[in-house]
């Protein structure tokens, strides 16, 4: 069953303008969960920044405590699975839209060099590389439908970490659609 957008809160928002924040919620969703300590070595921080970092993501609803792992006061996370979206634009507090901007293009050069260090390793990837570049006519509404089916893509041909077959990887999958210019 397709998963329903959950388009993001102020809360959301504010939790994901950190660089860090959304390099902790990658780390997560890629490596599966983690405590503040591990966090801190990969990402060469101490246990008390991670710890708040990670709590201010709980506090956002996208990551989740797992109890059942923690040893004393260790505390284990995981990201809390949901297909976020951007809200629609007129339903956000000018401050929102703000932060909205200012996230989209963080996360867009995250994207950038993410993919450009992708390239630059490609013959180590083989097939497990695939891309597509292509440019339509559609109305407001088609691309809305284009996007609803995407996702409905996604949740067809995605696995959740613990249902993932031994043989999968973490795939990043982006896709963008805005108006050509020339």
């Amino acid at each position: 069953m397709p998963s329903e957008p959950i388009p993001h809160t102020s809360a959301t928002l504010k939790a994901l303008a950190s660089p860090l924040r959304r390099a902790i919620l990658r780390h997560l969703a890629t490596n599966g969960p983690a405590n503040s300590t591990s966090i801190g070595e990969v990402f060469g921080h101490n246990t008390g920044t991670t710890s708040y970092h990670l709590r201010q993501l709980a506090q956002a609803g996208l990551i989740t405590e797992i109890p059942e792992r923690a040893k004393g006061r260790e505390r284990w996370w995981r990201t809390e699975p949901g297909n976020r979206v951007m809200p629609d634009r007129d339903t956000m507090s000018a401050q929102d839209k703000v932060i909205a901007a200012d996230l989209e293009r963080s996360r867009l050069t995250e994207d950038m060099d993410a993919l450009s260090g992708v390239l630059d390793n490609r013959a180590e990837l083989g097939d497990w590389f695939q891309g597509s570049r292509s440019l339509r006519f559609m109305t407001k509404a088609e691309l809305k439908e284009f996007h609803d089916d995407y996702l409905r893509l996604l949740d067809r041909h995605g696995h959740k970490p613990e249902d993932a077959p031994d043989t999968a990887r973490p795939i990043a999958l982006r896709w963008y659609g805005y108006p050509a210019t020339e």
